[in-house]
């Protein structure tokens, strides 16, 4: 595995999201509770950012046409996407996140 540092834990709250670009890739990295987790930051549906969505009740909502998905495994919870998103092994040391990409 190679991870890339992402940010700093610090910048990141409970149940937050944030995009970031990392080695070309868009990647949503989310706190929910006490985990994080990283995941493809670009909707399998219309091709949005998913973080310009909403972080409710465990879900990443789309802004753009209200698909769902489940931030542990990317799966679609609510279409109208049918695809889900990557999702990346993500790790936490020394108060910086970094991302396996």
């Amino acid at each position: 595995m190679t991870f890339t540092k992402v940010g700093s834990a610090i910048d990141l709250l409970y149940d937050r999201m944030v995009g970031v670009q990392a080695s070309g890739k868009e990647v949503l990295v989310a706190k929910l509770k006490d985990r994080y987790y990283a995941l493809g930051n670009v909707c399998t549906h219309n091709g949005c950012r998913l973080s310009g969505g909403k972080l409710r009740d465990g879900k990443i909502r789309c802004p753009c046409h209200g698909s769902v998905f489940d931030p542990a495994n990317g799966k679609v919870l609510q279409g109208p996407a049918e695809k889900p998103v990557p999702v990346y092994h993500i790790k936490v040391e020394n108060g910086s996140i970094w991302v396996d990409l």
